[in-house]
C-alpha cells in the first residue's frame, strides 16, 4: 500500500458544494500527470454525486497552481517525442464547459502556464489579493496551451488575450479583475470564507438543471448568431416553464422560503 499523500482532495459541505484541493504544497501544488490523473478522477466523482452542486477548486498551502512540475519538463526536455505535456491523457479542461454543474476556481496563490489555463476554463474565478497571475508560455518557448487561445479571447477580448500570450508577463490579481479575467478579489485571509458563502448561497437557492442548461447556452451560443441564440433559448424556456423545476421555484417565492429543487441527473 502506498504511503503517498493524495495529490487532489475531495470534500462536500452539507449544503453541497464540492471541494477539490490541489495537495502538494511542499511544491506550490506543480501540475503532474498524477495529478492531473486524480483531478480529473475528482472531477467525475462529483459530477455522478448527486449531493454536489457547485465546485470549488483551490490549492492546499500558500499556492493554486504556478504551472507543470519541472521535473515533469525536464523529462519532456529530455524526451520531446513522448508527448506535449503532464496535463494531457487524463482530460481536457475543456472538459469543463460541458460539466453540467458550476465550477469556481478560488485562486489562493499563484496561478501560471497550465495553471492559469485550469482557472480560464472555470466559470468562475475568485482571487487573494496580491497574487500573481502569468501565461509564461513564450518565456518557455512554447505556443498558447490546452484551449487557452480559445478561452482567454472570450474572456477578456482579443487585444488583452495577446497582451498576456504573447508577452508572458505577470500581472496582479488587481489587474486580473480589472480586465474581467477575475470576477474578484478578496483579501488572502477571507479568500475561502467568501467563496464558499457564494456557492453555499448558489447551491441553495439555486437549479441545477437551470445550471446545466445555462452553460450550454452560455458556451454554445460563443459559436452562433444572435438570431440562432434567441431561437434556442424561446425553446428551452417553452420546455422549463413546463418543469416541477419551475414550479418549485415560483412556489417557494410565493411562500417565502428557499427552493427545494431536485439535483441534476445526467
Amino acid at each position: 500500500m502506498s504511503n503517498s499523500p493524495d495529490l487532489v482532495l475531495a470534500s462536500v459541505t452539507p449544503s453541497g458544494v464540492g471541494v477539490i484541493t490541489l495537495n502538494n504544497p511542499e511544491r506550490m501544488n506543480a501540475w503532474s500527470a498524477s495529478m492531473s490523473k486524480r483531478f480529473f478522477e475528482r472531477l467525475g466523482e462529483f459530477r455522478a454525486n448527486p449531493d454536489v452542486r457547485v465546485v470549488v477548486i483551490t490549492g492546499a498551502g500558500k499556492g493554486f497552481c504556478p504551472g507543470a512540475d519541472m521535473d515533469a519538463l525536464n523529462q519532456i526536455r529530455a524526451n520531446p517525442a513522448g508527448g506535449a505535456g503532464p496535463a494531457t491523457g487524463a482530460g481536457r479542461f475543456s472538459d469543463l464547459l460541458s460539466y453540467p454543474k458550476p465550477v469556481i476556481a478560488a485562486m489562493n496563490g499563484a496561478a501560471a502556464g497550465v495553471g492559469f489555463v485550469l482557472a480560464v476554463f472555470c466559470d468562475l474565478r475568485f482571487a487573494a489579493s496580491g497574487i500573481k497571475l502569468t501565461t509564461s508560455f513564450s518565456r518557455r518557448g512554447l505556443i498558447a496551451e490546452y484551449g487557452s487561445s480559445w478561452a482567454l479571447p472570450r474572456l477578456i477580448g482579443s487585444a488583452r488575450a495577446l497582451d498576456l500570450l504573447l508577452s508572458g508577463r505577470v500581472i496582479t490579481a488587481d489587474e486580473a479583475e480589472r480586465m474581467g479575467l477575475v470576477n474578484a478579489v478578496h483579501p488572502a485571509d477571507e479568500l475561502m470564507d467568501k467563496v464558499m458563502a457564494y456557492a453555499d448561497d448558489m447551491a441553495v437557492n439555486c437549479c441545477p438543471a437551470s445550471w446545466a442548461t445555462m452553460k450550454r447556452q452560455v458556451y454554445g451560443d460563443w459559436l452562433r448568431d444572435a438570431d440562432a441564440s434567441t431561437t434556442d433559448a424561446i425553446n428551452l424556456m417553452n420546455e422549463s416553464v413546463k418543469q416541477a423545476d419551475f414550479q418549485e421555484g415560483v412556489q417557494s417565492f410565493l411562500d417565502k422560503r428557499p427552493p427545494v429543487f431536485a439535483p441534476f441527473v445526467g
